[in-house]
């Protein structure tokens, strides 16, 4: 008897359904194998089988030997995981007509099943019931721990089974299963602005915070410089708190790419907060941007629509670092094999933190350098030029005194009043940018625009020329000025972008500076 199933295969954030043909009947010939299991499978989809098994036996169903064939179509593409078990499960004991069920054809199914018959949470949950839907199937039968996460796709009945067991039975219509229901927008809503940290937590450093401010109102990437425990760190954590909402669509579009991933908590349906990546400085470039054996996605995809933080941005390999010039330009990153071409969503804001020099204290105000001469200078040249070139803002981080620290009385600006500021500024740029095609904020803005949005006064232009004579800032350093300028000008309700907002500029261009590391 031949039977017909249905699973999902993902690809980069996107699913293509897979048809699971099964051909039951007649009798093995001989000693040979009396299963086969074709179109292009991996060694884990071909281990299945005794997975299949044993999980069959142990749900009280039978494994009949007969002759086999199990195809799963298209041929062509490789099928990879072990998601594929409950598919091929259900398809075998359908073809030896122990499922009765006529409506197979209505349905994805996804899971990974235990010896014991108990199934196992897969990956991808999430795009694979947007391509059920867009398929027109009627609902999706997958684990139970994934249930809430497909739950969120409206228009699909989303059945999340504990085992084999209850899966059969429900198809054969001995239990009802109540459909999985989500209610995406109450979700979203109620998840949205939960944040353990705040801007309020940090004593002093208002001139970091300003600039951090500036950084998350025209989404520029930023470099904080200073002594260990000046609270680089500590600030760069807060950045999410203070940068606007996600919409319910990146919001979906972020979980895609941690349901993909395999990093969505279980249990939860929807990202409703900014993602803040903090990867360590020994990561690899493939874990970094992506990749690998069966390509997944990367720390800068898993950061898309948030913050990727580096620490100690020195210390990370060059070769991992260079790789992410090209992402930053295009906010994707695209994974090349000789079969296919995987797209990653990357649109993240880049925060570093760096000590001035390997002991620390270059510049420090009460502890003294003593790195030999030319450290400095080497320390910084680990860092690319082009890299700094997609850095906007350079800022220097002081230790805070003991008075600032000790002022329990004087409370600090909150995130809230900080981001309030931050959401109107990109209100205007949304109104301002909403006839170019792929610009949103200031920082996207290419070199033509630049010249066209940011035009100056004939006093701003003057300060603006003496600052790159007098402190020899290099010419790469002339449209981020310009940048940062038109942002603090929109924080400030400014339509013109005045001397004020020019001078605040320059002074977040310290690594520019000829003569800053001695």
């Amino acid at each position: 008897m031949l039977v017909k199933t249905y699973a999902s295969a993902v690809h980069g954030v996107d699913a293509q359904t897979i048809t699971v043909e099964v051909n039951a009947g007649g009798q093995p010939s001989g000693q040979g194998p009396w299963y086969f299991l074709v179109g292009l499978p991996d060694n884990v989809v071909k281990e299945g089988f005794q997975r299949i098994e044993s999980a069959v036996k142990s749900s009280k169903y039978q494994m009949l030997r007969m002759k086999m064939v199990v195809n799963l179509a298209p041929a062509d593409i490789r099928k990879e995981g072990s998601s594929y078990d409950l598919p091929i499960a259900v398809g075998i004991l359908a073809a030896q007509e122990q499922i009765t069920n006529q409506d197979l054809d209505k349905y994805i199914m996804m899971g990974e099943l235990s010896l014991d018959g108990s199934l196992r949470p897969i990956k991808g949950a999430l795009p694979i019931a947007i391509q059920a839907r867009v398929e027109k199937f009627k609902g999706i039968i997958l684990p139970k721990q994934n249930a809430r996460e497909a739950a969120i796709v409206n228009n699909l009945e989303v059945y999340g089974v504990d085992n084999l067991l209850e899966a059969v039975d429900f198809l054969n219509g001995r239990t009802v299963i109540e459909p999985t229901k989500v209610d995406t927008r109450e979700e979203f809503t109620q998840n949205k602005e939960i944040f353990s940290v705040d801007f309020s937590d940090v004593k002093g450093q208002e001139n970091v915070k300003r600039a951090l401010e500036i950084a998350a109102a025209g989404g520029h990437n930023a470099i904080l410089i200073g002594p260990p425990g000046a609270g680089k760190t500590m600030l760069a954590r807060r950045m999410p708190t203070i940068l606007p909402p996600l919409s319910l669509y990146e919001a979906l579009e972020t979980t895609k790419i941690y349901s993909v991933s395999g990093v969505l908590p279980s249990g939860s349906s929807l990202i409703s907060t900014r993602p803040f990546r903090a990867p360590h400085h020994t990561i690899s470039d493939v874990a970094l941007v992506g990749g690998g054996s069966i390509p997944m996605p990367g720390e800068i995809s898993l950061a898309h629509n948030g913050v990727l933080f580096l620490d100690e941005l020195p210390e990370f390999k060059r070769s991992v670092l260079e790789v992410m010039r090209q992402p930053m330009e295009e906010r994707r990153v695209t994974i090349s094999r000789a079969k296919m071409s995987i797209d990653y969503p990357a649109n993240f804001m880049l925060i570093a933190s760096m000590n001035p020099c390997p002991c620390g204290y270059y510049n420090h105000p009460t502890k003294d350098c003593v790195c030999g001469p030319g450290v400095v200078k080497r320390y910084l040249s680990k860092i690319s030029g082009p890299l700094l070139d997609r850095i906007d803002l350079h800022v220097e981080v002081t230790p805070v005194s003991y008075e600032e620290l000790s002022k329990y009385d004087i409370p600090a600006r909150p995130s809230k009043d900080i981001a309030e500021g931050v959401i109107k500024s990109r209100e205007i740029q949304a109104e301002r940018f909403k006839d170019y095609k792929g610009v949103f904020c200031n920082a996207q803005m290419p070199s033509r625009m630049v010249r066209e949005v940011c035009q100056l006064n004939t006093a701003g232009a003057t300060l603006l020329k003496k600052a790159m004579e007098v402190q020899q800032l290099s010419a790469r350093a002339y449209d981020r000025i310009l940048k940062v300028a038109r942002t603090s000008a929109d924080l400030s309700g400014s339509k013109d972008i005045k001397m004020e907002h020019i001078a605040e500029a320059i002074q977040y261009r310290s690594l520019d500076r000829e003569g800053w590391t001695g």
